[in-house]
């Protein structure tokens, strides 16, 4: 038999997300990210968490990733902060317009440390 060339398939990232308004309304979002530099789940993880406000809060601004609000905005009631739900490993296409490295220097330089 001859030697085959195996290709190493290199998972995506999928960083899974939602916004919560006042009313409990939840609006979910996903964004998926090419990891050639192979940066691990729990690398990430850790980094996230770092930076999460009260544990599970971060503004999507700062880490350039699409804005969950709803259409309709209520000054006194809604508020500009995204909710992290997980992460995980996938096949799926690529969503994000930067890599995994990129994102994780948007994180580690957001000002977002309680």
């Amino acid at each position: 038999m001859g030697e085959r060339s195996a290709k190493k398939i290199l998972p995506n990232i999928k960083f899974s997300y939602l916004y919560r308004d006042a009313g409990n309304y939840k609006n979910y979002g996903e964004v998926i990210f090419a990891n050639p530099d192979e940066i691990s789940i729990e690398e990430l993880e850790r980094l996230i968490k770092l930076k999460l406000i009260d544990s599970q809060w971060f503004y999507a601004k700062e880490w350039e990733i699409p804005d969950l609000h709803f259409e309709k905005w209520n000054e006194d009631l809604d508020y500009g902060l995204h909710e992290f739900e997980s992460l995980s490993l996938t096949n799926q296409e690529i969503t994000a317009s930067f890599p995994l490295s990129h994102f994780c220097e948007l994180v580690r330089e957001s000002d977002r440390k309680y």
